[in-house]
């Protein structure tokens, strides 16, 4: 069935201004950071304009204008932020109701098409993440690791899975990582063939599960571990019960309290799973406002406002191409993978711009070289979008900005 686009009407535009109002409540940068050069959000993120920031505004302009013509299908968030300051941040409406009742409308948290649960929560501001989830989830590890709870990513991953046993296993499944689960290189089948609208798919099967931990574990390898890049979400839910058992908080507890309260991040759900553990492979939600303040804290190295959340070298080697080229046998150029962040643009081991990708159109995503960090939600499920915001910063933006800043 035909997916038809209903008008676009944008219903929020940043007031974007060239003076800057006392407080930080009002959009300025905390006093707290006053001297370090790098501005940080307070309630709400300091503004200002394009053309202030060493951005063609015409560039901007034309890009919004194609989003509400529908040339990216269905988008329902653009921000953009550079030197720590918002210069556009734009919100377009949908008729999720009107959409959704062409498919399935069963009020289930794990239907992508009933409107309470995506891509909005209940008519909140908070937005369905989907597979950013794996980075955020990522970089909670990362401050596990930090603090000592994980040991390295050297570490046996399957030593955690004790009081599952017995597993179906083997000699490889026992020889895994935690870097080969970071990596997408978890040597574990997992059927993709026919994408998410195929009920033989890996991760529509999980989702219908009781037991999503087992489900997992009682996959069998079919390479060996550290060989080959795979996506797949079943070790991204592994990688979530990881940091339950070295940390003993599950992880929306733990992020709360040592990542999202830290940056300002104070309203989010997390789906739950049948099991109890909080969804790893794609179950967040977050305002575009916040999805922001995780790219703007991995793009300061895990700093904010002074204090190191998660460590500088967790963050580098995050966003760096472990894998360099996620499909090297297609005779293209691929994005590259670190732990559980894209890379897909990089240079001889440098990397260029990094991103939180998720199902649907969700994007963080940073450049370093730029100071920029762009967010993107939508839901881009049943098709209809001629071009990707994926690389609108790469095709769109990077082009119009001035590096000198």
């Amino acid at each position: 069935m035909r997916l038809e686009i209903p008008t676009r009407t944008r219903f929020v535009t940043a007031l974007l201004s060239l003076a800057i109002l006392s407080g930080c409540g009002a959009g300025q940068a905390d006093p707290a950071a006053e001297g370090t050069g790098k501005p940080w959000p307070g309630e709400t993120w300091p503004t200002s304009t394009p053309a202030a920031q060493g951005i063609d505004a015409a560039a901007i302009d034309s890009l919004v204008a194609d989003i509400e013509a529908g040339e990216y299908g269905l988008v329902d968030a653009f921000m953009l932020i550079r030197n720590g300051m918002v210069v556009a941040n734009h919100r377009f409406s949908q008729d999720y109701a009107a959409i959704g009742a062409e498919y399935d409308t069963t009020n289930h948290q794990y239907n992508y098409d009933h409107p309470d649960w995506h891509p909005y929560l209940r008519g909140t501001e908070l937005h369905t993440l989907q597979s950013v989830t794996k980075s955020i989830t990522s970089a909670a590890l990362g401050i596990a690791m930090d603090e000592g709870l994980l040991g390295g990513v050297d570490t046996p991953v399957m030593s955690f899975f004790e009081a599952y046993e017995p597993y179906a296993t083997d000699e490889r499944k026992e020889a895994t990582t935690l870097e080969d689960f970071l990596t997408m290189r978890s040597g574990l089948r997992w059927i993709t063939t026919g994408g998410y609208s195929s009920a033989l798919h890996s991760t529509i099967q999980l989702e219908a599960s009781d037991d999503w931990i087992r489900f997992v574990l009682d996959t069998p390898t079919d390479t060996t571990p550290g060989s080959r890049y795979q996506y797949n979400d079943g070790v991204s839910v592994l990688l979530g019960k990881v940091l339950r058992e070295a940390t003993g908080q599950r992880i929306d507890e733990w992020a709360k309290e040592r990542l999202f309260e830290p940056i300002g991040i104070t309203d989010f759900h997390w789906k739950i799973t049948p099991d109890g553990e909080a969804d790893t492979e794609g179950g967040l939600y977050l305002s575009t406002e916040d999805l922001a303040r995780i790219g703007y804290l991995f793009l300061r190295g895990g700093e904010w406002n002074g204090r190191q959340i998660v460590s500088r070298e967790w963050v580098e080697a995050s966003t760096s191409p472990v894998v360099r080229d996620v499909a090297p046998d297609n005779g293209r150029p691929d994005p590259g993978y670190g732990y559980q962040w894209w890379v897909p643009d990089h240079e001889g081991g440098t990397t260029r711009v990094f991103a939180g990708n998720g199902y649907g159109g969700q994007f963080v995503l940073v450049s370093p070289e730029h100071d920029i960090v762009v967010v993107f939600n939508g839901w881009n499920i049943h098709g209809g979008a001629n071009r990707q915001t994926r690389r609108a910063l790469q095709e769109r933006i990077l082009p119009h900005v001035e590096l000198a800043r």
